[in-house]
């Protein structure tokens, strides 16, 4: 289960990674996601990989799961995909402003032409 999860980890950090690096806008924000989809997971993970265990410590539990880091990750979730709608906003609007969605969009240093 640990490798599963740790495979996963790793895999989406490389894949954000990648995205991250691409020269189009679109990529960078899903690269973006990704990585913090394998934050996420990272976050939930440290607190303890257990099927069936409940979240608290109650009478006659031996085992439980701690609840900080589903408490982390569901706060997580909701901040990062208000920051994905602002990011991808600024996105469109680039993109509209310019007809070009480059990330390290260069200025022309003559517009008309001339040389």
């Amino acid at each position: 289960m640990e490798l599963l999860v740790a495979s996963a980890i790793g895999v989406l950090t490389a894949g954000g990674i990648y995205l991250v690096l691409r020269l189009r806008t679109f990529p960078v924000i899903l690269g973006m996601s990704l990585l913090t989809y394998a934050v996420n997971v990272f976050i939930f993970a440290s607190g303890r990989l257990t099927v069936g265990a409940p979240p608290v410590l109650h009478d006659g539990a031996t085992v439980y799961t701690d609840p900080l880091p589903q408490a982390l990750v569901l706060t997580a979730i909701v901040i990062s995909f208000g920051m994905t709608a602002v990011v991808v906003m600024i996105g469109l609007g680039a993109f509209l402003g310019s007809d070009d969605d480059h990330v390290d969009d260069q200025p022309d240093p003559d517009p008309e032409g001339r040389s």
